[in-house]
């Protein structure tokens, strides 16, 4: 009933086009923000979006519902001690009166505690009734989270929490009821609130900490990586609460609050993507392997974006255009219908490859079937563009034109693709083959020696061929290599507390991701993401119901990015550590279908998704603690801000591709439900958003699937063909642009899953289900050093030892004849 109210409320909102007022603009956007097509993103800080470096004010102000019960006017007066402020206060005052509030915590009262926690969310957000600018209520907040963390605040909310978590009254109420509203979940809204600042806050580097802050960070991330007091690790306790919510055991947690958290607690257990390439680096000289030729982070900072393809009717809308036998005779016109990718130059110079020649009528109409045959199994894509397109310029002068030096990428050649290649050669030049030697040259031609020699050249050895080939041997030689040293990192305890849960998690978080896609159909017995959303009165005023639509999308918005953002840091993570441990999490990802959510994700208009505004800038914290609320109208709503683009969806887009990526990668089985799903056509349409990043990994999809769309597609898309080879790596030998290669064999797909996951068992088996007395211990079968081993006995075992003998033995009758039978 609340899932069918929320819905029916966001298609009003929708109708009024979802079009916002953003009142004062932030300081941070400033006025040299451009359109996302005109401009290419990575100029407008991307890096710190992208990376894990996101502003403190961007992370807090998704974490507030707007639709939640106003608690600040009615607790600025807490931080008042003798008639001082908070901010008037001396340390050791404040540390008084933190603790002062921690005793209170302390009581049976729920109505009592829920009041102390708001007076400590209060302080966690900056005490803002005394600041006068967003800039103090930051600073605040963030000397107040410290603060907190060391008088033992999280501690005492931990607690709390699993009291909340714990608590069958609450559950029960819940269930009870048809529509579950924001009311059913305060207590614990209050406290992720808090510990979800406190650890965004402490989270955080700046240069200016002082040694006290920075040997708190790093004590409050040893807490939370670790077991503390017999305790399991924090994130696995959130993931503990996801796969309750989704069970339905717990409809009333605030899902949101939680996913939020537990991105930001693993990001700062693990790590982020910056951290993360510095232990690839230190992991690669601790095994003896060459140092990377590139950072790929700084590669795709300096990758410009193409620009987005032509606003003309496109080849994925072809049903809408005449047939081709009304074409013929106007040349000029079927020449704009079947413009492909004219406009896609790659580095935003002239195209070069207009001066080809004209092709013919009948190329130019089998061209054109080939793509609607591909587009024609979609839905109907969007036939309007958003915004009109740029006015033409002039055409640059020859003088003027910068051509790319040179491939952004180096290349890279594995151990396989050599032996493959020497194969090939022996089986051809000499009639037989020396297995995996790829030092013996004789009898090969000189090209052949010099083509090795280049292929060694760029040969790329990663950290999972080197995993790999160690667990190969420790599975031969278990008794001569001994048992495994396996150190504990933060990772390896995550990756410990989650194995055997580990595919409810994966459900969990498909689940929910699946239920806030936009493209999603609301469904009876999908799962309510909107229970810390919906107010408990709904809206009875078009304003209303415009506002509550409003934030209805942009929670979903919120559950996309925090899911997709978890999602890709564990599976980095997890193959940094070991390969087997990232192979595992992708194959539960893969048998929960991730890979057609994603492409049912990417199903809609993301240009329009990614431009999408479902934000009210002046209800946003900070800015809604200092300013005065303006009146809002649905005409202002309507008006609309300045930003051309959200950040956040954009983020989302980004990781989901990442992960789509992560999941195919030498995949050929995985590659096929690409193709099967006809996610080429798809993936298609994400090209039009000029941001180089997301163009990157859309190609990098395309291209591993090119072998197996036909030659006709590959005719039909020359201009994408050209974006792959001048934007993605290339791999010597690799025939992605046809189809002769070996490993795409469709007999052996099923045999790869099979054979990886025997792998993937085989070390968790090794690994984690040792048992305490191991096949491979030695057994003593000597009776004389069995009965003289001394044993440890109890010290009242000597005065009661008579009166067991005579209990336990000489009283028991023993019938020899029957025992000489059984044995």
């Amino acid at each position: 009933m609340a899932t069918a109210t929320a819905t029916a409320t966001a298609e009003a909102a929708k109708g009024s086009r979802r079009r916002l007022r953003a009142g004062k603009r932030s300081k941070t956007s400033g006025g040299s923000r451009r359109a996302l097509w005109t401009a290419p993103l990575w100029n407008l800080n991307m890096e710190m979006r992208m990376g894990t470096q996101q502003s403190c004010q961007n992370c807090t102000a998704t974490l507030k519902t707007w639709n939640s019960p106003p608690t600040g006017g009615a607790l600025k007066k807490i931080s008042r001690l003798k008639g001082r402020e908070w901010l008037e206060l001396e340390e050791d005052a404040q540390k008084a009166y933190v603790m002062g509030l921690l005793d209170r915590l302390e009581v049976v009262s729920r109505e009592r505690r829920l009041k102390v926690a708001r007076a400590v969310l209060y302080l966690a957000q900056g005490t803002f009734g005394e600041c006068d600018s967003e800039v103090d209520v930051l600073h605040w907040s963030r000397y107040n989270c410290f603060l907190l963390y060391q008088m033992g605040t999280f501690s005492a909310f931990l607690e709390l929490l699993h009291m909340e978590i714990d608590n069958s009254q609450a559950c029960s109420s819940a269930l009870r009821k048809p529509a579950i509203s924001i009311a059913d979940s305060t207590e614990l809204r209050v406290l992720l609130s808090v510990m979800y600042l406190m650890v965004e806050n402490i989270r955080l580097e700046r240069e200016t900490d002082s040694y006290r802050w920075r040997t708190a960070r790093e004590t409050f991330r040893t807490e939370l990586s670790f077991s503390m007091h017999n305790e399991e690790p924090f994130a696995l306790l959130l993931f503990s609460m996801v796969t309750k919510f989704c069970s339905g055991l717990a409809p009333h947690f605030p899902i949101k609050k939680v996913l939020l958290l537990l991105w930001k607690v693993v990001m700062f257990t693990l790590g982020g993507f910056e951290h993360l390439q510095a232990l690839k680096v230190q992991k690669r000289a601790e095994l003896g392997l060459p140092p990377l030729a590139e950072d790929s982070i700084q590669v795709v900072k300096s990758m410009r974006a193409a620009s987005p393809p032509s606003y003309t009717l496109d080849l994925g809308e072809s049903q809408l255009a005449p047939p081709p036998s009304k074409l013929r005779g106007r040349r000029g016109s079927r020449r704009q219908l079947l413009t492909k990718q004219d406009s896609l130059d790659i580095y935003n110079e002239r195209d070069l490859f207009k001066t080809e020649e004209p092709a013919t009528e009948e190329e130019e109409e089998s061209a054109g079937d080939g793509e609607r045959t591909l587009d024609g199994e979609l839905d109907l894509l969007e036939q309007d563009p958003l915004v009109p397109p740029p006015p033409s310029q002039a055409p640059l002068s020859a003088e003027r034109v910068a051509f790319p030096k040179g491939l952004p990428w180096a290349p890279k050649v594995r151990q396989k693709d050599i032996e493959h290649f020497l194969e090939l050669s022996r089986n051809k030049f000499i009639g037989f083959t020396l297995g995996q030697d790829t030092e013996t040259l004789v009898g090969l031609p000189r090209p052949i020696h010099e083509s090795v020699k280049t292929l060694k050249q760029h040969k790329y050895i990663s950290i999972a061929d080197v995993q790999i080939k160690n667990e190969e041997e420790l599975e031969k030689c278990p008794m001569s290599l001994g048992e495994e040293v396996v150190p504990e990192t933060p990772c390896e305890i995550l990756y410990q507390g989650m194995l055997y849960s580990l595919p409810q998690y994966m459900i969990a978080l498909l689940k929910i991701l699946l239920a806030a896609a936009p493209t999603s159909k609301a469904k009876t017995d999908s799962i309510n993401i909107l229970a810390d959303v919906l107010p408990e009165e709904m809206p009875i005023t078009v304003l209303q119901s415009m506002k509550l639509g409003i934030d209805v999308n942009r929670h979903k918005e919120i559950i996309v990015k925090s899911i997709s953002a978890l999602l890709l840091l564990l599976l980095k993570h997890f193959r940094l550590n070991h390969i087997y441990q990232f192979e595992y999490v992708s194959q539960h990802l893969v048998f929960a279908n991730c890979i057609p959510l994603i492409l049912k994700f990417f199903n809609q208009n993301i240009l329009s998704y990614i431009t999408a505004k479902n934000s009210i800038s002046v209800l946003d914290y900070p800015c809604c603690t200092i300013q005065d609320l303006p009146e809002l109208t649905t005409e202002s709503l309507e008006a609309g801000d300045n930003n051309q683009f959200c950040w956040r969806n954009l983020f989302s887009c980004i990781n989901l591709l990442r992960l789509l990526n992560k999941l195919t990668k030498w995949k050929h089985s995985r590659t096929m439900m690409l193709v099967v799903f006809k996610s080429a056509p798809i993936l298609k349409r994400a090209l039009k958003v000029k941001q180089a990043m997301l163009q990157l990994y859309v190609l990098k999809l395309l291209k591993i699937q090119t072998k197996y769309l036909g030659r006709q597609w590959r005719k039909s898309n020359m201009k994408t063909m050209s974006a792959i080879y001048q934007k993605v790596r290339h791999r010597m030998n690799d025939d992605w642009a046809y189809g002769n290669d070996i490993d795409a064999r469709p007999w052996d797909f099923q045999a790869e899953e099979c054979t990886l996951r025997a792998n993937i068992e085989a070390f968790n088996s090794r690994r984690y289900d040792r048992p305490q007395d191991s096949e491979f211990s030695p057994v003593d079968n000597c009776l004389q050093s069995v009965l003289g081993q001394r044993l440890d006995l109890p010290e009242d075992f000597h005065y009661s030892y008579e009166i067991w003998l005579e209990r336990e033995v000489f009283s028991q009758p023993i019938c020899w004849e029957e025992l000489l039978q059984n044995h």
